[in-house]
């Protein structure tokens, strides 16, 4: 009843829709060759873009012009303040307080890392996070192609041309046409998100596995959502946007949506979720809708991510501080690259390992997530987890999730059990750049974020959990029953339940066989039962 509803819906909006199309095609003008824009603005006709600008906060001086609201609803969001207080456990949490396996922290490399920030400046702690023009509207604006933020400049694009290195290096960053981008601004788009989402870590496709740049224009084969041969989903259409707060987070992710089909208007806002188009019952009806009996404990990500970074670009799954600083006999920098061309090992950062085609690792998921943050004890003789989650078969908001893990090896304080971290951009970077002595960064970065340090630092290795929930595989290569209902299966490391085809017991054996035996025997039995009635019949 309630898909029937549901259908009827979306046949009604879907009619009115085609009716307003047709009626739009009726009253256009005959000698119109162009097709109206679906904009009510053409910017390249506003007074206040017909100037040359020197710099980006010009323009967004002009943007808030007319969008006089804009500056201070950004001022609000996660995109922003890169923090979010979690509502479950009350950690404030942000790229600038806890620690990953990547380049450590945000927090003593920024201009580096606010490169992907929404703003202009944030080159140290004077930023200005209260200024309506430090907003970046470009950024998440532009339709050209053209913008791009320049690595090392806290946020602003190049605006002239100029090497990446700043020093000596030979690709060229070209000056930012800022006019002609203002006057082309647009809706938000796989490019412009991908922008900062698909390098994050330090380069395409180092962090989350399952977003690189394979999917600023992919096919349905790779994402069956945002294939560009298929529904072409850009990323607004499930992160949703109100008050330009952009929903969906890494930081409180929903592990099972109980609101189920989201209707438009509710209150949540959000689309970020399977259950929100899909529902918690989303295959066919077979007969014994086995399938959807899953979808109380089986994220849908589990299945339909059978593999990640499968859009020919790889991700990183190694990290190795310990081995940074090797140099040549005659003192030069070491590169060295795969047959494939990525790196594999660097002076500056140490060894790296690459893959593709990768089968994720399982956990039960519920929520919760928490951050380790810098002054966190930690165990040197363990694995230490950078983030840790609630889950498992006991809780009933808990599902199977599907995850990339980034291991590495990254330095601590030895005398205070407690992670340290380096300057490696930005203020103090000498300090490690120059000498890698690793005393001096750690020191100096400690120091500079109000951080105790012993000076006495070893290496442990770390992992980080990543949700999947992007590069959907068609229905076709999806999971089957053997994956995971296998000895060898992919759950083999979730050994808090009984799983069918991978774990046996006696008793639970015996009982099953049983019932086997006694439905074969009762088929046999009513077979022969109804065989000798029919005879009984035919002789009367």
């Amino acid at each position: 009843m309630k898909n029937t509803l549901f259908r009827a819906v979306c046949c009604a909006l879907s009619g009115l829709l085609l009716s307003g199309s047709l009626l739009a095609s009726l009253e256009k003008p005959e000698n119109q060759s162009e097709p109206i824009s679906n904009s009510t603005a053409d910017h390249s006709k506003f007074e206040e873009l017909q100037k040359e600008f020197g710099k980006g906060p010009e323009v967004t001086k002009a943007c808030l012009g007319c969008h006089t609201e804009a500056s201070k609803q950004l001022h609000q969001t996660k995109h922003w303040n890169w923090k979010f207080t979690n509502p479950e456990t009350g950690q404030t949490l942000g790229k600038s307080t806890i620690v990953n396996n990547f380049c450590l922290s945000v927090s003593t490399n920024l201009p580096r890392c606010t490169s992907c920030h929404i703003g202009y400046g944030w080159k140290d702690d004077t930023f200005d996070f209260t200024s309506e023009v430090n907003v970046d509207c470009l950024v998440c604006h532009d339709t050209t192609g053209t913008y791009k933020k320049y690595p090392a400049g806290a946020g602003h694009p190049a605006y002239v041309d100029k090497p990446f290195p700043p020093k000596g290096g030979k690709k060229i960053f070209k000056a930012v046409d800022l006019q002609a981008v203002a006057q082309s601004v647009g809706k938000t788009s796989r490019e412009t998100c991908g922008a900062c989402h698909f390098y994050g870590g330090g380069g395409d496709g180092v962090k989350h596995g399952d977003m690189d740049s394979s999917m600023t224009n992919p096919d349905k084969q790779l994402d069956v959502h945002m294939g560009t041969d298929g529904l072409d989903f850009v990323c607004a259409d499930c992160h949703t946007t109100d008050g330009h707060e952009t929903q969906g987070s890494r930081y409180n992710i929903t592990a099972k949506d109980t609101h189920r089909i989201d209707i438009i208007g509710r209150d949540d806002k959000s689309r970020a979720s399977c259950e929100s188009c899909h529902g918690m019952t989303p295959h066919e009806e077979t007969i014994n809708d086995k399938l959807n009996d899953h979808t109380d404990r089986v994220a849908c990500q589990t299945c339909h991510i059978p593999k990640f970074a499968r859009g020919g670009k790889p991700s990183k799954t190694w990290w190795d501080w310990s081995t940074a600083g090797r140099k040549t006999a005659d003192g030069k920098h070491i590169m060295e690259k795969d047959e494939n061309g990525y790196v594999t090992y660097v002076t500056k950062k140490g060894n790296f390992e690459w893959g593709e085609n990768l089968v994720p690792e399982y956990a039960w998921l519920s929520g919760n997530i928490r951050y380790r943050e810098l002054e966190e004890k930690v165990d040197p003789e363990s694995i230490t987890a950078l983030n840790t989650f609630d889950g498992s078969y006991a809780d009933k908001d808990s599902r199977i999730w599907p995850f990339k893990v980034m291991r590495g090896k990254q330095p601590y304080d030895k005398v205070n059990n407690t992670l340290a971290i380096a300057h490696l951009f930005g203020k103090d970077k000498d300090a490690y750049w120059k000498s890698y002595s690793w005393d001096k960064a750690l020191a100096a970065a400690m120091k500079n974020v109000g951080a105790n340090f012993s000076g006495e630092y070893g290496f442990l290795e770390t992992t980080m959990h990543w949700p999947l929930a992007h590069m959907i595989a068609p229905k076709e290569e999806a999971l089957q029953c053997s994956d995971c209902h296998a000895k060898d299966g992919r759950l083999a490391s979730l050994t808090d339940f009984y799983l069918p085809g991978r774990d046996s017991n006696k008793w639970v054996d015996t009982i099953g066989w049983l019932a086997v035996v006694g439905t074969i025997g009762g088929v046999f039995t009513h077979g022969f039962g109804r065989l000798v009635a029919n005879r009984r019949r035919k002789r009367q």
